[in-house]
């Protein structure tokens, strides 16, 4: 593994969060420098540690805006160890030629799970026979409760989770409807329909499994929940802006719906302890949960693998495969070679700089290639191993480029 200035031996990377142990012996055994810390870091102590720092592993409480970047001269890659990526700053990581990786598939059957628990839990009002049991009454009723078989499941966001969530609640002999923005392919006899609409007036239970977009801001308001069918629940493990709190919290004290299970909020604690308050609290038949819809043992350690494979990859290969902001690119690596890879402004001319700095050094390409978004060009050549540095020399004293490195 090198960066912009050659070969700099073991490269730094500090990991924040408890980013599960995974991670940390897949660095180490590529030849990294391992830093991990418990806890998030403010913009100001991140701006700090940073200065030095080759990969940058955070989870959901770090916010990686423009000013912690600012001088993190020498970060590479980020790699988001959860599956959102709205605490980064997608658009300045671009700019400044670091790809940011996310976890899209290692938490899904964790979340798919606790729903399908939440799903009985509601349907059955555990979470008010348990809490009443714990205060010493003793209410055996059966008024409300009923069996999830025959009942019909309605999925918003039919992706990586939705879907699981989809297949699990038809082994259990629910019917299953979903609604996507884009066309999915259904999976068993989960059926997909026109609007969200028409999935919130036919949902016994709605659960919602969509990212943080401005499309998706609130989409759980007033109106729509007006719109679920009487009785109805509504489940939440995606966003915590999805939801109108308020609204929800309204709406389950009058009785129009039935239940609720929240386990995002719009805004959450940044550590453990006492104080959390929302207008969920005390309302009738409502699981509250502390955003651990993906905190299991093994979500967390394959979260871990995952994410740090796609960071190494990028070091040692350049693949930018999996990355949220960057061309995705692969290329199979020459026998005998060096690889230079450059990241630059999308500008004219680029590729006519470079192409003559080739030329004029007698290099022979073995293979390149090259990807582009509106704002950079990602480049990757294999070259002969003699004059692999002076073309990264002179690739990185380009006015167009942004970060230019070699991996033996």
């Amino acid at each position: 593994m090198s960066g912009s200035q050659g070969n700099l031996g073991a490269l730094r990377v500090l990991l924040l969060e408890n980013i599960h142990p995974s991670a940390h012996e897949m660095f180490r055994a590529a030849g990294c420098e391992v830093e991990a810390l418990s806890g998030a870091l403010g913009e100001e102590a991140l701006r700090e540690k940073l200065r030095g720092v080759h990969i940058l592993g955070i989870r959901s409480k770090t916010r990686v805006t423009a000013s912690a970047l600012s001088e993190a001269n020498d970060l590479l890659a980020l790699g988001c160890f959860c599956i959102g990526t709205n605490q980064v700053d997608l658009g300045v990581a671009n700019a400044r030629g670091v790809p940011v990786f996310n976890a899209p598939f290692s938490n899904t059957r964790s979340v798919a799970e606790l729903i399908i628990a939440e799903v009985v839990m509601l349907a059955r009002q555990l979470g008010d026979r348990i809490r009443e049991m714990h205060t010493g009454e003793w209410k055996k009723v059966a008024t409300g409760s009923v069996e999830v078989r025959g009942k019909t499941l309605g999925i918003v966001g039919y992706g990586h989770i939705g879907s699981q969530v989809g297949v699990l609640a038809e082994a259990m002999g629910m019917r299953v409807v979903f609604y996507d923005v884009a066309t999915r392919l259904p999976m068993g006899n989960n059926r997909p329909l026109e609007s969200l609409e028409a999935l919130l007036e036919q949902s016994d239970f709605v659960t919602l499994h969509v990212p943080e977009t401005p499309q998706t801001r609130g989409m759980m308001g007033p109106s729509e929940l007006a719109k679920m069918k009487n009785g109805a629940s509504l489940l939440n493990a995606s966003r915590g802006t999805v939801v109108d709190i308020e609204a929800l919290g309204q709406i389950l004290r009058e009785g129009k719906l039935g239940g609720a299970a929240v386990d995002v909020f719009p805004e959450e604690p940044e550590a453990n302890g006492r104080g959390f308050v929302t207008a969920l609290q005390n309302a009738p038949n409502v699981i509250l949960t502390p955003h651990i819809g993906g905190s299991t043992a093994e979500a967390q350690a394959s979260i871990g693998r995952e994410v740090a494979t796609s960071l190494i990859r990028y070091l040692d290969f350049g693949s930018t495969v999996g990355a949220v902001n960057f061309p995705q690119i692969e290329l199979g690596r020459s026998v005998g070679t060096h690889r230079v890879i450059n990241v630059h402004r999308n500008v004219p001319g680029v590729l006519r700089d470079i192409n003559r700095i080739v030329s004029d050094l007698d290099a022979n390409i073995h293979a390149q290639v090259l990807g582009t978004d509106a704002n950079i060009g990602y480049l990757i050549m294999d070259l002969e191993k003699d004059v692999s540095e002076a073309v990264r020399q002179a690739m990185s004293a380009l006015p167009t480029s942004i970060r230019t490195r070699t991996t033996y």
